[in-house]
């Protein structure tokens, strides 16, 4: 049952990676590309850790890895609102300059 558990996290993880990683190729702008990477990847890895963390077991390993966790969790959103920012403050500046 646990080793159930751990393969279904892991294929949830892998899923959400692998469609990261075809959002970032097909969608066509950086914002819709950071978007696709930042949900995704937050929580592929989120999924991943946490299959680890069961087949670890309650140790001092296990709280590690969560918070390896709570520091993704925090920083992917962060990271990519800070690019998407820098993003439509760089558009607005070349229309400035259009004008």
């Amino acid at each position: 049952m646990k080793l159930l558990f751990i393969t279904l996290l892991l294929i949830g993880g892998l899923f959400f990676f692998t469609v990261g990683t075809i959002g970032i190729l097909r969608l066509p702008d950086l914002l819709t590309r950071a978007h696709s990477a930042a949900k995704c990847d937050t929580l592929g890895a989120m999924l991943c850790l946490m299959a680890l963390i069961v087949y670890k077991g309650f140790s001092f390993t296990s709280l590690k890895l969560l918070l390896v966790i709570l520091f993704i969790w925090m920083t992917n959103p962060t990271a990519t609102h800070l690019i998407a920012k820098t993003k439509l403050m760089e558009n607005k500046k070349d229309e400035n300059l259009m004008e």
